[in-house]
């Protein structure tokens, strides 16, 4: 028996450096090493765009995720690799940011 996928996710424009399933809600979330992170169904649809603000960024910063979790309650917390944590909800509303100066791994 051969192992076929039951979706196929497309989106990123570069490599995916971080990613979550939350299975409760039927959600796959991804990051990529330059742009936004991406919120498909596990059919495959993508469904929101997470953007972090320019004002966060900066207009020259491109924030690379270096890890995503999400939560059966639908909060999306990604962090950044320049210390900042960002909570979205999963209809891609900000929730919340904070920043740090720990290496988080």
């Amino acid at each position: 028996d051969f192992a076929t996928p039951r979706a196929i996710l497309t989106g990123h424009d570069y490599e995916i450096t971080c990613a979550t399933i939350c299975a409760e809600l039927g959600l796959v979330i991804s990051g990529s090493k330059e742009g936004p992170c991406l919120i498909h169904s596990m059919n495959g649809d993508l469904l929101r765009t997470l953007e972090v603000p320019e004002t966060l960024a900066g207009p020259e910063n491109c924030l690379r995720s270096k890890l995503i979790q999400a939560s059966r309650e639908g909060h999306c917390v990604i962090y950044y690799e320049n210390g900042l944590f960002c909570v979205f909800s999963v209809n891609g509303r900000l929730q919340a940011t904070m920043e740090t100066d720990d290496k988080i791994k």
